[in-house]
């Protein structure tokens, strides 16, 4: 683990900046603390030495004052300046790290680990997890640069002054750092064990918020309480276990430089009695002494902000590394005339072992609709992640053709794709918002409204919801049924201008005589033009269908025979 990773610097371009900056402003800290030592000395002497008043050490000692000032005024600065590069890189980092899941796809996110799944994982690391570079911007990064630019300095100026003492310093200052190392390796591994801890238990508490309602439908919401609780635990004291070496650490190097610059003192002390040393080098030696440790020490003594940001940004590094598909560029051909077809598409799943979909063709048309049927488990929400350009296939293409012209998908650029596209996936989820604004009623005329309210059966829903259309509810759709939310979806779909329709069970959480309202809808969409793909298991649905593909599955090893 480096102390100063480079790939940090690049990946967050706001640190490069804040480290020239403190590296100046640290050979600037370096002859403030110079001048304030000669300077103390300059005062203090001719008073123990001569008698003098304060007239007679008014210039030196109105200097000083101005060292001091300006030394306070240039730490505040250097503070100010480390907390907004904190806050620049840990905002920089959220953003590369969403991005670079959202091209990883939600393939990917939903993988297993060993704290719940990637998606619970990448959620600790860019809430809490990625927070742990503050201290170490703020306070460790400073101390470190510092370490390289006033350390070397005075004890230069040591040296010059007096060579006894420059020689003290020279061979105890090593010490510092070999106790930083050997107390470095088991706080990093408890940082490491933090942050592994941390990320279970966001999983847990995110696992158990989202199924919150079912435990108490069933009444086992007091169950994963116990488990929960040792979670907490366990995170407790794997904290506290950080904070008792950090501690213990800085006990440590405090005691080291502690007793490293009383050996300087004592034997300027002993020296100076015997008429060895003047008096205004030896305070100045004596001034300067703890000035070259304190970097050191300080470093120490933050070397835990360092650990765990650094095994923070380990984990963002580990998923900034991991390759993603290459992006297309071409512009999609216009929908309204594209027909996808779908050949041969396989996608293989080493999680589950299981090649799903296996070996799928088929061809949805504009003024169609394509049902995709299977069992679950068989590929078909996957078929729809490749048909969008989330996952990259094994082995098959996806091809928009028009006319005579193909497209392959792998070289067009899907976000565009996403624009001409509505997509409305099983488990149902809004933005913390109103009802009218998660439609955006303002940009359709009464009558669209109406006719989308009552194709999707959302015109009963407002009007059992306390304050109709301007109902605020809460993230993921928090305050409304599942059936309610995919209603809320589906008129949205019908108000919605794309081209290109998915819909994944889009009838699952409805009741008869809505059901009935919603396939007729869904059968105009098709009619008017436009392309709808469907993922279904109802008959009733399966019966409008143009084109129905079953879709299949077989385990990974029967693939690779």
């Amino acid at each position: 683990m480096k102390p100063l990773d480079p790939d940090l610097l690049t990946q967050a371009r706001p640190a490069r900046g804040y480290v020239i900056l403190t590296a100046a402003l640290g050979f600037i800290t370096s002859g403030f603390i110079l001048a304030q030592a000669l300077l103390i000395a300059a005062v203090l002497a001719p008073v123990v030495s001569q008698g003098a008043g304060l007239s007679d050490v008014r210039t030196p000692l109105i200097a000083l004052a101005c060292v001091v000032v300006a030394r306070a005024t240039l730490a505040g600065a250097q503070t100010r300046f480390a907390h907004r590069a904190a806050v620049k890189v840990i905002i920089t980092l959220r953003e590369q790290i969403l991005n670079h899941v959202l091209q990883l796809g939600p393939r990917w996110l939903s993988a297993p680990t060993e704290s719940g799944t990637r998606a619970s994982d990448t959620h600790t690391l860019v809430t809490r997890g990625l927070d742990d570079l503050r201290p170490y911007f703020v306070n460790y990064l400073p101390q470190l640069l510092l370490t390289a630019t006033v350390t070397p300095v005075a004890l230069a100026v040591v040296f010059g002054l007096d060579l006894t003492s420059g020689l003290i310093i020279f061979f105890t200052l090593p010490l510092v750092p070999i106790f930083m190392i050997l107390v470095g390796t088991l706080t990093q591994n408890s940082s490491q064990r933090r942050l592994v801890v941390m990320s279970r238990l966001g999983a847990q508490v995110l696992d158990l918020l989202a199924g919150l309602g079912t435990l108490r439908a069933f009444g086992r919401e007091i169950g994963p309480a116990a488990r929960v609780k040792k979670l907490g635990d366990a995170y407790t004291a794997s904290t506290m276990r950080t904070l008792r070496v950090a501690f213990l650490s800085g006990m440590v190097l405090e005691l080291l430089t502690t007793l490293s610059v009383a050996l300087v003192a004592v034997a300027m002390g002993l020296r100076l009695v015997y008429g060895n040393v003047g008096l205004e080098a030896a305070l100045a030696v004596i001034v300067l002494a703890p000035e070259v440790y304190l970097p050191l020490r300080q470093v120490g003594q933050h070397f835990h902000a360092s650990t765990n940001g650094i095994a923070a940004w380990q984990a963002a590094k580990n998923i900034l590394d991991l390759p993603v598909p290459p992006a297309g560029t071409a512009m999609p051909p216009n929908l309204a005339s594209t027909r996808i077809v779908v050949t041969d598409l396989t996608v293989v799943s080493t999680e589950r072992g299981l090649a799903a979909p296996d070996n799928l063709s088929v061809t949805a048309a504009p003024g169609t609709i394509t049902a995709l049927r299977g069992a679950s488990g068989s590929g078909k929400t996957t078929t729809v992640l490749a048909l969008l350009g989330l996952l990259t296939p094994t082995s098959g293409d996806v091809t928009l053709v028009q006319g005579e012209k193909s497209y392959p998908l792998s070289q067009l650029d899907t976000t565009a794709l996403w624009k001409d596209t509505v997509w409305l996936s099983q488990r149902a989820a809004l933005p913390p918002a109103s009802i009218a604004e998660i439609l955006n009623v303002a940009q359709h005329s009464p009558e669209r409204l109406t006719q989308a309210f009552s194709a999707s059966g959302l015109d009963a829903v407002i009007a059992d919801l306390p304050n109709g259309l301007n109902t605020t509810v809460g993230h993921g759709g928090l305050g409304l049924s599942v059936g309610q939310r995919q209603r809320v979806q589906l008129a949205q779909a019908f108000l919605s201008d794309a081209q290109l329709v998915i819909l994944d069970e889009p009838t699952a959480h409805l009741d008869a005589g809505t059901e009935s309202t919603v396939i007729a809808t869904i059968r105009s969409l098709a009619d008017s033009g436009r392309t709808v793909i469907v993922i279904a298991h109802r008959t009733s649905l399966l019966n409008v269908a143009d084109t129905i593909a079953d879709v299949t599955s077989r385990p990974h090893t029967q693939v690779n025979a």
